[in-house]
Formats: structure tokens, sequence, C-alpha cells
């Protein structure tokens, strides 16, 4: 199969996506990988004028992974898209962040979410089922034109054409290529000229579904459902993070543990990997009493390999005409909740540099533009990550005890502030600055600034600003 250049001016696209702008230059991409990055990346590129191709290995699409987490910079995007009332109806608006000792699950600090987090931010913070969320954006790829096309596995690429040929001998020409293929990007290592794995972190995270039935019943677990909140419990070397998804019907889990020690049989990089019910009863026994009994009610688990890379600092092939996205460039742990907000946050911006394109010899160019735009904020939300690893697996003793002590001052500040707010005595602006660098990172408001209130349509109509 051949998908030829098209040189013709492009359809028009709905502008209050890309301010306005419209290609000169029909672009024929081919994305590899029908993840939520793959399909918004094709998505995005479709609205921008383009013609796109996604082609997935696997034979269907099922309902694969756990909870996530919608982050306003992330939301902001889907709402744009007009995914907000699908959002309202299939998510979790949490309440609050709380964090809670792995042994007594007293609190020990935490950060006001709901509605306060939409105010702060202009878009809301949700909880979804991933399988939810990669519903509606594969349905939208369909809806914008995108062809879909599963059980095409990619056997090699040839970048200065560029092609690809697949498992089956077929070979298809297009003007880019777009690596979305995941951490273990084969797309990337064409790019990077060689093999460049990513290193296991010694992490593997438990994920879970428990039907909220089950909870019903038992005060202190019905207290979990009724008040939504994304609760962690954090413990020497482990943590969980646990919230209500789909309406509070079900409550996701996601419990980081060392992964192959202690004899139990080592994560693997899948999404659908079985995990051992009795390894993760043993990974997590002491933990405080709603612990066990959530474990218990687990019917199964999938467990999940955590990898890590150093920031990528090349994205784009040396031909102009393979590029990176997601997972494949900037693989994100899950410990700041930014792995599908980055991978989306590339797509818009992608989307929106090629919007304006006037002929394929600009294609360099953009690609260039794209990574400089993308990269540096990647790498600090990695860091970001890192950070949270850290201070959510600190070894019983004098260094827990001060970060606990840490988060329990700005959790009460914060208390105080939002005192102040409502006409009683509490902190000035300047002494809430004081809570920047806090253990927890939720509370630092000028990060929150920056990782939340970022906005991705908004990077690239600036970039087409300055560069007119």
């Amino acid at each position: 199969m051949t998908v030829s250049s098209r040189t013709g001016q492009a359809p028009r696209h709905e502008s209050n996506l890309n301010n306005g702008r419209t290609p000169g230059v029909r672009v024929n991409v081919v994305v590899v990988g029908c993840g939520l990055g793959g399909l918004a990346c094709a998505f995005s590129l479709q609205k921008a004028g383009h013609s796109v191709v996604i082609l997935e290995a696997a034979r269907s699409i099922g309902e694969i992974g756990a909870g996530i987490q919608v982050t306003p910079n992330l939301s902001r995007i889907l709402i744009k898209w007009g995914l907000r009332d699908r959002l309202d109806k299939l998510a979790v608006v949490p309440q609050a962040i709380v964090f809670r000792s792995y042994k007594t699950g007293v609190k020990v600090g935490g950060s006001v979410w709901g509605s306060k987090m939409e105010h702060d931010h202009d878009s809301p913070y949700y909880h979804v089922h991933r399988a939810d969320l990669h519903r509606m954006l594969y349905e939208l790829a369909e809806q914008a034109g995108v062809t879909i096309r599963l059980a095409s596995t990619v056997k090699s690429i040839d970048p200065s054409t560029p092609s690809l040929t697949l498992s089956n001998g077929e070979t298809i020409h297009c003007d880019l290529i777009v690596g979305a293929d995941g951490v273990k990007s084969a797309i990337r290592e064409v790019v990077v000229g060689g093999p460049d794995r990513p290193r296991p972190t010694g992490d593997a995270a438990y994920r879970a579904i428990i039907p909220a039935e089950q909870m019903r019943g038992d005060p202190e677990l019905e207290a979990l459902l009724e008040n939504p909140e994304m609760t962690a419990w954090m413990g020497p070397g482990r943590h969980i993070m646990a919230y209500c998804i789909r309406g509070r019907n079900e409550y996701n889990m996601v419990l980081i543990h060392p992964d192959g020690r202690d004899g139990s049989a080592p994560a693997v990089e899948s999404w659908t990997a079985e995990g051992s019910i009795e390894e993760m009863r043993r990974d997590f026994s002491g933990w405080e009493p709603r612990i066990q009994k959530l474990i218990h009610l687990i019917p199964s688990t999938l467990k999940w390999l955590l990898a890590d890379r150093e920031p990528l600092e090349k994205w784009v092939h040396d031909s102009g005409r393979v590029v990176l996205l997601g997972d494949s460039c900037h693989p994100m742990l899950p410990y700041r909740a930014q792995g599908a907000a980055m991978a989306i946050e590339d797509a818009v911006v992608l989307g929106g540099l090629l919007s304006g394109i006037s002929q394929l010899d600009d294609l360099p160019q953009l690609l260039r533009a794209y990574q400089g735009l993308r990269l540096p904020r990647t790498a600090e939300s990695q860091k970001s990550a890192r950070l949270n690893q850290f201070i959510f697996h600190l070894p019983d003793g004098p260094e827990q005890l001060a970060r606990d002590a840490d988060m329990r001052q700005a959790m009460e500040w914060e208390q105080a502030w939002l005192g102040r707010e409502k006409g009683k005595n509490g902190p000035t602006l300047k002494e809430e600055r004081t809570w920047a660098g806090n253990m927890n990172q939720w509370a630092d408001q000028t990060k929150n600034k920056l990782q939340f209130g970022y906005d991705a349509f908004a990077a690239a109509d600036e970039w087409w600003r300055q560069n007119k």
C-alpha cells in the first residue's frame, strides 16, 4: 500500500482548535501506536487539516488498565475537544488529596481540591478509568476521519523515504511518521540510531479495581466512597494511591512496591500482565487495617513494571520525517500523574504547529520547534515524578518523621489560608508562598500553576505569533 502525497489546499478545519490556521499542504501521517497519546496525536493532526493513519499491533482494543488521573492541564484539552459532558458523567472529581501513615492510617498531610482546583486553574481535576478515556479518544479520532488499522505490526521503517514495512510484507509510504509506541518504542531506536532501552526503576505497580458494592456496609471503607479523595498511604519503599472512578461505582488502587525482591516474580513491561494476589498481600502485610480489608476485596490484579529514562535529547530523526511523542521519548513514572497529560499535550502542540505548515519542506523546522517547546516541560515533569518516588518511600526513622511534619505544616497553613478567605484570621499571600518546596508537591502553588495552568494550544499559538 502506498499513501501518496497530496499537495493541494487542505480543507478547512474547526478554527477554534488552531486559532484559524489552515495548512497549505495536506501532510500524510502514519502514527505508530493506538494508545492515549497516539489517538490524541492522530485526532489533533487530522483536525489540523492532515490525513492520518494509525497502525496498531494489537488485534483488538479491550478494556485495558485501570484508573488514571486527568489533571487540569489535560482536562483543559479534553474539554476543548468537546468531552466535558462525558467526563462529568463517567469521571469523579476528587475533593482532596490526603496523605496517610501506612501503619496507623493517620492523616499527615493533604490539600483541598474539588471546585478549588477548577477555580485556581480554570479546569477541573478528574479521576477516570483509562478504558473510558481511551474510548472517548478513539471515537474522536474515528469521527474526525482518522483511519485506524489494528493487527498492523511495524517490522521496519525507512526514515529517508519515509516508509514503513509491516510484518505481512506490506509497505506504506507517507510524509511523516510519528512514533507513539510507548516506553518500548521501536521508532525511538530509529530516531536515536540504535538500541535504547529504558531502565527499570526497581519498582513495580499492582493495579486493581474493587466494585464499590463490596465496600459498602463497612463504615471505614464506605467513607472512602462517600467523600471521594485521592488517598496516598506512604511506607518504606512502598506506597498506595487509591481513588474512586466511574461515578464512585469502582475504587481504583495502585500499589507501588519493590520489584522482584523477597522471592516475588519480577514484573514485565506490559499493561496486561497478571499479578499474584498472595504476593500483593505479603508486600503490604503490616499496613493499617483499612488496607488489609481493601486488599482482601481485590479479585485480581495486574502487575506493571515501572521503567524510566533520562530525558531524551533527540526526538526528531535527521531526515526530518520521523518524530517521537509521549512515552516513546519521555516515559513518566506515575508519582505525579502526568504520563497521559504529557503525551496529549505533545499531540496538541504538534497538531498546532503543523496546522500552519506551508510546504512539506517546512516539516524539519516545525518538528524541531515541537521538540524545543516540549522537551523542557516534559523533562521537568519527569524530575517532579522522581522526587515524589523518593518522598513517598522514605524508610521509618527521622527523615520520614520530618517529611510528615513538613506535610502537616503545609496542610495547617492551607487550612488557615482557606479560613482567611472566608473572613477569618490567616496567613497573608506572602506567607502562603512559604509552602513552596514542601514535601507535598500539590501544596506548592508555584509548581501547581506551572504544571496545571499550562495551555498546550496557547503554546503552539505563541510559537506561530513569534515565527510568522
